[in-house]
């Protein structure tokens, strides 16, 4: 590591009540998540006894540090709600799998101490700062900026292979560099774990500048027209070589589309129970995944071989993992198969498939709520609204994105927490209960067609109603 790497990770928490000292509270936090998760280097500092110090962890700690010298009122005002309760199931879920595998109180603790700091701390934050539509927007607009600010970074690593964490930081992300190399050229990683986390923020980017666009929520950052910021992140998207991430962005889109046509939101629904009924389908053998193999034979063998591959493994941890089906194995690879001579000879990539083998049905049940469940409640809360009231545009691009998150952890293990940041902000919409679509009403009228942010309605405001 560079001197730079220990100067912006340890000088990081600092910068966030800067942040907090300058910015309204919840433009510091966005602000502070989107920036680190960008660029900040990928490095880990193990204290023992404590969790690893990371730039999330960094990140979370200085907003709770934040908020308690600049807002402290809304941080220890928060409500928790039932729909908070799949987050909790996952808090402690491995803990449980500690104690069920006599794995002993300090590991239970420890993994608990971790599972916080890496899940529940970003949820707590977006539970906290993002609770309204409004907020949502916000978030959304930075996601799309920060797709943005990626396209000259990524544009020189595609060109030069991925080197710009290296130059600045003094060393690789990922230990395997050949997994850079895609289709005759190179994936970027920028200041990323990996090349498909790239993906998937430039997916997610383009997604939300995409519908804005398209709806005329949004019709110019700072003066300049989202026709010419579009089209650019797109290309740089493509270029990007993570077909998966770009197969799931246009599904989204399409998905949306066909819903917005018909004011409804079934299809989108429908594609979410896709995640839950695959995993149900390949843990309990209900479906082995060849016909999916041959298929993607036809149109390229090396594809074919690395999804084939992928459905191997997941047959040998199945068999693992339903040894203990319940809570799992636990931590410390206990989930892994090993050959007589004690070698590792599975390799895990799905999420969902970690998941159930280190925490069992406990701990899947609850990754898949915390991510679904809110969504589910918030799109019907909405109701029809959701297509035609430019204060659900912000919602509705968060929730698709959740799902596709969840799809995507089927075949990959990218950890983001942006999403988890999102789905803390879907819990919060969802305990808004009925209120949640009229949480702006208040006496008199006010123009809604343009605001100051560069939002615009989709439908003529009714009366009675202003923007929060």
């Amino acid at each position: 590591m560079s001197p730079l790497t220990h100067l912006v990770m340890f000088g990081w928490i600092p910068v966030v009540l800067l942040l907090f000292a300058v910015f309204p509270p919840r433009t510091a936090v966005i602000a502070a998540f989107v920036g680190a998760w960008m660029f900040l280097p990928v490095a880990r500092y193990e204290f023992s006894g404590l969790p690893e110090y990371t730039k999330m962890s960094a990140t979370c700690l200085g907003i709770l540090l934040g908020a308690t010298l600049f807002d402290a009122d809304r941080l220890f005002n928060i409500k928790l709600t039932g729909w908070d309760l799949p987050m909790g199931m996952w808090l402690v879920s491995p803990t449980i799998s500690s104690l069920t595998n006599g794995l002993g109180l300090y590991d239970g603790v420890s993994a608990f101490l971790n599972q916080f700091t890496t899940w529940g701390l970003p949820y707590l934050v977006g539970r906290v700062y993002l609770a309204t539509p409004r907020d949502l927007e916000v978030l959304v607009k930075a996601f799309f900026l920060g797709g943005i600010a990626y396209i000259p970074l990524c544009l020189f690593e595609i060109r030069m292979s991925p080197q710009l964490h290296r130059m600045f930081y003094g060393f690789y992300p990922h230990p395997d560099f050949a997994q850079t190399i895609r289709m005759g050229g190179y994936r970027p990683m920028v200041f990323m774990e990996h090349g498909l986390m790239v993906g998937m923020w430039m997916a997610g980017a383009t997604l939300c500048g995409v519908w804005l666009w398209m709806t005329k929520a949004v019709t110019d950052i700072r003066g300049i027209a989202m026709k010419y910021l579009v089209p650019p992140l797109f290309v740089t998207l493509v270029l990007c070589k993570s077909m998966g991430a770009l197969g799931l962005m246009i599904i989204g889109l399409t998905l949306m589309y066909f819903c917005r046509r018909f004011k409804t939101s079934i299809f989108i629904l429908m594609f979410l129970m896709l995640p839950p009924t695959y995993m149900v389908c390949r843990s309990t053998g209900l479906w082995s995944g060849d016909a999916i193999g041959d298929m993607v034979a036809a149109v390229s063998e090396e594809r074919a071989g690395s999804l084939i591959f992928r459905f191997e493994n997941e047959d040998i941890l199945l068999d693992k993992a339903v040894q203990r089906p319940m809570f799992g194995w636990g931590g410390w690879g206990r989930a892994r198969v090993y050959n007589e001579e004690g070698e590792d000879i599975s390799t895990t990539d799905g999420l969902w498939i970690i998941v159930l083998g280190n925490y069992g049905v406990w701990g899947l049940t609850a990754m898949l709520g915390l991510f679904l469940i809110p969504t589910v409640r918030t799109f019907r809360l909405w109701g029809k609204q959701m297509w035609i009231d430019r204060h659900a545009t912000a919602t509705l691009i968060m929730g698709v994105l959740l799902i596709l998150y969840t799809v995507d952890n089927i075949l990959n293990a990218m950890i983001n927490p942006i999403f988890i940041f999102a789905a803390g902000a879907m819990a919060a919409q969802a305990a808004h209960g009925e209120m949640l679509p009229h949480i702006w009403e208040t006496e008199g009228v006010e123009e809604q067609e343009q605001t100051g942010d560069g939002m615009q309605s989709l439908e003529p405001a009714p009366q009675g109603t202003r923007i929060i």
